[in-house]
């Protein structure tokens, strides 16, 4: 198969992962007899560093002539770096919204599975954890607060600042749907979450998604509200499936999912649309702090080049081939610092990519 990718390194430590990447998807091409045609796109600091926005037309023009898209990181250090100086729409972050409203990814899951090979990183007790745990968080990506009208400004003589949170039942309705073709694909569960005690817009989520549940006898549909599902993800992660829910919602309780697999060096995460044109990166930051010195953690990219292969290529055992290197080199004791524990081999970020070919070549 010959796919042309779109690759963002972005900031920080985007370059170094995104490397190992790609290391691992040629040693599959070279495997396999696929093709990997890389076209890379400059997104984040970078690109306002060289073009004064964090996304031009040009550059989203060209991953839209893409197959699918991986992203390293963007972002810097939000009280050093100058670029947060700049007003809201022209920040590193502000470039991501954008591709993903540009490509129309309304969808992006992320997995939160805990590793046999790691459960002594994992925060939780092991009556907690029992076996482990696998769910996915599905969350809407180009709605509510992260997109509706915001302003800053002088009312009656006192600062005040608006942020609008906004969500149509066309909106709603397509991103329970994706929920509930995942869910088929699993446990056959899905947790709506929400804050419909307090929210309009989160009644209306619960309505529509009830509607929707009508369409798929098959799964289970319950509702949580988003802070008890917070305190549920850590005092019972394995009751849960797929978690759908809102945009901001999705992101706070997908960030406290990665801490209890043990590492957020370790998630993936695909955003997806109508198409087979996905994008696909780390659930973690740039972390500027480390940049350049060999210490991030690539397996998140990796995994996430993982996931592009299997839900824009159709490509699931070249997919499981990846996941399953994965735990090989973890099970062998390799660890970047981020998981490292007594008695593990402490790798940097190449070493642990070279590690992660060579299974895949059977060295």
């Amino acid at each position: 198969m010959n796919c042309h990718i779109a690759v963002i390194p972005g900031d920080g430590i985007g370059p170094e992962i995104i490397a190992e990447a790609k290391k691992v998807l040629d040693c599959i091409g070279e495997k396999y007899g696929h093709s990997f045609r890389y076209t890379e796109v400059l997104m984040g600091g970078v690109s306002i560093d060289a073009t004064g926005v964090p996304l031009t037309d040009e550059a989203l023009q060209t991953v839209k002539n893409c197959d699918a898209v991986l992203l390293g990181a963007v972002g810097g250090d939000v009280g050093k770096s100058s670029w947060y100086s700049l007003p809201p729409q022209l920040r590193p972050e502000a470039g991501l919204l954008a591709l993903r409203k540009g490509l129309n990814l309304y969808a992006n899951l992320r997995p939160a599975i805990l590793f046999d090979e790691l459960k002594s990183a994992c925060p939780l007790r092991e009556d907690i954890t029992g076996d482990g745990f696998d769910f996915v968080v599905v969350r809407e990506l180009t709605g509510g607060l992260y997109f509706g009208e915001r302003w800053t400004k002088e009312v009656d003589g006192l600062r005040t600042a608006v942020d609008t949170l906004i969500y149509n039942e066309k909106e709603i309705e397509r991103i329970a749907r994706c929920a509930f073709e995942i869910a088929r694909k699993r446990k056959k569960k899905v947790c709506s979450v929400d804050k419909a005690n307090v929210l309009d817009s989160s009644r209306l989520w619960r309505q529509v998604t009830k509607e929707v549940a009508k369409e798929y006898p098959d799964v289970e549909l319950t509702d949580m509200l988003v802070d008890n599902c917070a305190m549920q993800i850590v005092k019972n992660p394995r009751q849960f499936d797929v978690i759908l829910t809102e945009n901001m919602f999705g992101d706070i309780l997908s960030d406290e999912a990665s801490m209890i697999t043990g590492s957020i060096g370790m998630l993936a995460s695909a955003s997806l649309g109508e198409t087979k044109l996905g994008l696909y990166e780390p659930i973690h930051g740039s972390a500027p702090d480390i940049a350049g010195k060999n210490k991030a953690n690539p397996i998140a990219t990796i995994l996430s080049a993982a996931m592009m292969l299997k839900y824009s290529f159709d490509l699931d055992k070249e997919a499981d081939i990846i996941e399953d290197a994965v735990r090989n080199v973890l099970r062998k004791g390799y660890r970047t610092i981020d998981i490292m524990s007594d008695g593990k081999t402490l790798v940097g970020t190449d070493k642990m990519g070279d590690l992660i070919a060579d299974e895949i070549r059977g060295v």
